[in-house]
This record gives C-alpha cells, structure tokens and sequence, in this order.
C-alpha cells in the first residue's frame, strides 16, 4: 500500500477552477482526482480527438481516438486506456505503452501504484498484459481477473479447450481453467469464476464447478477434498495459507476453511468474507432469515437486520472494529460493530477508518448534494461532488476533495472538527 504520510496535511484548502474547461473543450467528461488531491482530472475533446486535461494542461500534445476509463494510479499518476488507428493499449501520465491490441479493458493497479494490468485481445485470442507485456500464451475466452498485491503475477480464469456452443456433453467434460502469468493449470472445470492469490503471491485459489452437480474450491489446481451445492468466492488468510470461502451444503451456507466447516452457524446467505490485516478475526456479510441481511463476526451475526442489503464490509486498521453500509427501503445506513448511525442518506460509500478505529468517514449523498459524514456528524459543506475521504497517517487529519460550482476543492480539516 501506498503511504500518505508524504502528503501536504497543513490545514487549509487548495483551489483548482475548472469551471472555463467547458469553453476551452468541445466536451468534457466526468472529472477524477488525485489520492493526494494534489490533481484534477478529465477525458477532453479537442478538434475531434480525445486528451486528458491535468489541472488545466493536457497531459499530452498526441490526441487519440478514443480514451476511456480515466484513473489514478494509488501513487497519483493518471492513467486511461486510449485508442489510436484501430489498436487500445494503456497510456499512463500521458505516456502510451508501446504494445497495441484488438482491445483492452479492465485495468488494475497494484496495490502501490508501480504496476498495471488490463485484459487484452488480439485476433479473437484473449489474455493480459502487466506494463506493456501481455501474456506469452493466449486463449480463446477469459474472465474474472486478478492482480497479486505486488503486481507481478497476474490470473484468471481461462477456456483452455474451445468448444462450440452446441457441443453440451464436451462442455460439461470441462473447458475452463486458471490461468497464472499465462500458464494454465491441468485440471479442467465446468466453469471457474472469482480467482483469489494468496498474500504472499505462491498461491492462486478458486471457485469451479466439477459437473452439473457439485461445486467447490481449487487451490493450484488441486480440489478441496468436500463438493457442495455451490460456493462463494475465496480468500487466503493474511499469514497460513489457509483458504476461506462461503459454502452451500444441505440448503444452507456454512463458512469452510480448506474444506472444513469453521462457523457452526448455517445462515440463508453468507458471502463476502474478509479478514482483519492479522487474520484473528472473519467477518462476512450474512442472511440470518429470508430477507434479513446484516454482518457476521466471527461466526456471530449482528443483532442488526436491514431489508434490502449490506454491501462494503470493512475493517478498521488495528482490527477490532468493522462497518458496513446498509439499506433499508430508499435509505442508505452506516452500521459500525452492529449499531446503526442515527442519520440516513440516499446514497453511501464504502466506509472508511482512522488508523486508530476511533472514527468512521463516508461519502454521502442528501437530497442531490454530496458531502462527508464522521462518526454520525456532517461536514458543514454540501457540494456538487466529492471523493471518497481519507484519514492522514496519525488519524488527526481528514482530505476532502471536492468540486462544487466549478471549482475544485482539496480541503484538509482536523477530525475533531466534525467528529465531536
């Protein structure tokens, strides 16, 4: 992960105007920020051709045919991926990676910035790139794609034996696998979805399907040793190598563990699990009855219900707090250790922690207007849009970027000022 502590965290707010971008440029699309709030960026078009305007300069004096998908890296640099003469390929900072393709989608960043991935293809082949290099084997279909935390390695599940669509018996021999930095493995499934590497990179899990029937979990190719009715994607936990995944046995889910039941509570539903950063604590997203969803800890449901959902399952950095937002007919809820903040919104974001747990943050939306709420307290600013916000490295200080009326806000305020 990238660290923030390099970032200006003087109180006080810095002002980009944006609002002439929509003289100077035939059109403009949705603006983006920076991490570090430090820039402002939008996908222009200038003399029927496409750039990205930084802060009021284009990022290049090339234009392109297309450019689509507009991000920052988590190290602050802009990225997009961009068309030109009929081949896609990744352009970061400005600066287009040498190596074109049919088509490319689905970027991912590594978790510091220094690395990118997207999926490619090229004359009816699929695979990945990472920096510029794709894949030295390609296949005749591809999907759910994974990048290790380093961004070395990168996954996905595979069609490694090309069928026709009427051919149902061969299908069901199995025609997909997993793919590991272009290498595919033996076994062949039915179907492979959610691919998952461990956090020490040596390891990919998955979740397949056997035939029509059963279905289970995959760990370098090799089976867990239980089948099921179905499962829910896998994840590693932070430091054994176990592997964790939701599982549906006589009707109801069960969390396993390596194909062990480790939660003795079945639940109607239960799906995306996560560990805190240690992995002394499991939390999931769960149905305790029909209808009714809340948060499992530790194989213990909240008391808490909602009706519609729970989605953003998050833990605090130390790991002993979890939040998650909720909804409840038209309104969205922030739920922290199984309690429900008094206010409700018409939209929420993921949650986000200090590095001490003491407080929450979250993008809102209210009546159109978009703005931060902590520890249940609103800002005192309602704008046109906001960034999702983020706490400075001792949990003092909170970034707020902003845009309302044109201009860009990058606002650094003391957490006690709106948590208190």
């Amino acid at each position: 992960m990238v660290s923030n502590q390099s970032w200006d965290w003087d109180i006080g707010h810095k002002e980009i105007d944006i609002s002439d971008w929509s003289q100077r440029f035939e059109w403009v699309e949705e603006p983006y920020a920076s991490p570090d709030g430090e820039s402002v960026a939008a996908i222009v078009r200038v003399d029927e051709a496409f750039n990205v305007c930084i802060n009021g300069e284009l990022w290049s004096d090339e234009t392109f045919d297309k450019i689509w998908h507009l991000r920052f890296t988590p190290d602050n640099r802009p990225y997009a991926l961009i068309s030109d003469g009929g081949q896609w390929t990744v352009a970061v900072s400005g600066e287009a990676w040498s190596e074109g393709y049919d088509y490319a989608w689905h970027p991912l960043a590594s978790a510091d910035g220094t690395h990118l991935a997207v999926a490619v293809q090229q004359a009816g082949r699929y695979a990945m790139a990472v920096d510029g290099k794709a894949w030295e084997s390609d296949f005749s279909d591809i999907g759910y794609f994974a990048l290790s935390p380093s961004g070395r390695s990168t996954a996905a599940a595979v069609q490694v034996r090309p069928v026709d669509s009427g051919q149902v018996h061969a299908f069901q021999e199995g025609t997909f696998s997993v793919a590991v930095d272009g290498k595919s493995w033996d076994p062949m499934f039915v179907n492979v979805w959610h691919v998952a590497f461990s956090p020490d990179e040596r390891h990919v899990a998955a979740e397949v399907r056997l035939n029509l029937y059963d279905y289970t979990i995959a760990v370098d190719g090799q089976l867990w040793p239980q089948v099921y009715q179905t499962v829910w994607a896998p994840c590693f936990h932070p430091t054994s190598g176990a592997v964790v995944a939701p599982v549906r046995s006589k009707g109801e889910w069960v969390m396993a563990q390596d194909g062990r039941t480790i939660w003795p509570q079945p639940f109607v539903q239960l799906w995306r699990q996560q560990f805190n950063a240690d992995g002394s604590r499991l939390a999931a997203i769960v149905a305790p009855k029909y209808g009714r969803w809340t948060v499992a800890v530790d194989g213990t449901a909240w008391p808490l219900t909602f009706g519609s959902m729970v989605t953003d399952l998050t833990f605090s950095p130390e790991g002993q707090r979890v939040a998650a937002l909720a909804k409840e007919g038209a309104k969205w809820h922030v739920a922290v250790d199984g309690r429900a903040w008094r206010n409700a919104f018409d939209m929420a974001w993921r949650p986000a922690f200090s590095p001490d747990g003491n407080a929450v943050a979250v993008k809102v939306e209210i009546d159109g207007r978009y703005t931060v709420a902590v520890n249940d307290r609103l800002w005192s600013s309602a704008c046109d849009m906001v960034w999702e916000p983020c706490f400075s490295s001792d949990g003092t200080r909170l970034l707020i970027r902003s845009l309302d009326k044109g201009i860009y806000r990058r606002s650094v305020i003391a957490v006690h000022q709106i948590a208190e």
